[in-house]
């Protein structure tokens, strides 16, 4: 059985275009899904602690730096768990939601999500899929001011995932009815 996982990243809960189109995603994609709501369980930004805790050697760690890094070990976890990850991302101010960036910086790390070697960072999670929805009040997909799907391109490749693909609303605060059109055409291509 397949294994997505559901990550909604909108300051909106009910009137969520990215929302609701993740959701449409994943039910037609079927199988088992792991929900991560970044909204109604916020994550916990970088900090000293946590950057310490990261970096120390795994049979060094104290109790406390393990539990630093418990929610991380969780996130990282549900990536390696899930064969396809649905993200649904709002685009605020031509970039990625805050709660995105803090389940990114969570996600991001050496020797769990990627490797240094000696030709730069591999990713470690291959093999995986991702399919984004990006909804836009007015900036359109691909433009120079789209910030959100270079980032979430670069990111997940970072990590290992290549495979992956866009559904774009774009325009939600002129045509909404247009921008769900237009998305759900593109839904209907990708998770066929």
């Amino acid at each position: 059985m397949t294994h997505n996982l559901q990550i909604d990243s909108s300051g909106r809960t009910n009137a969520s275009v990215s929302r609701q189109l993740s959701a449409q995603i994943v039910e037609k994609l079927g199988g088992q899904t792991t929900h991560r709501d970044l909204l109604t369980h916020p994550l916990p930004q970088l900090d000293e602690a946590w950057l310490g805790a990261n970096w120390t050697p795994a049979d060094q760690l104290t109790e406390q730096q393990a539990e630093k890094l418990a929610t991380s070990d969780s996130l990282i976890q549900e990536i390696k768990d899930a064969d396809t990850l649905v993200i649904g991302v709002s685009m605020y101010n031509f970039g990625i939601p805050a709660s995105l960036k803090a389940w990114v910086d969570l996600v991001c790390r050496a020797g769990h999500t990627f490797q240094y070697t000696e030709k730069g960072p591999v990713g470690l999670m291959e093999g995986k899929r991702a399919i984004v929805v990006i909804a836009s009040g007015g900036v359109p997909l691909g433009s120079p001011m789209d910030h959100a799907s270079t980032y979430m391109t670069t990111m997940l490749g970072f990590i290992g995932i290549t495979d992956v693909a866009f559904v774009a609303a774009q325009g939600t605060a002129g045509d909404l009815d247009a921008a769900l059109k237009g998305a759900q055409t593109q839904i209907d291509a990708i998770a066929a």
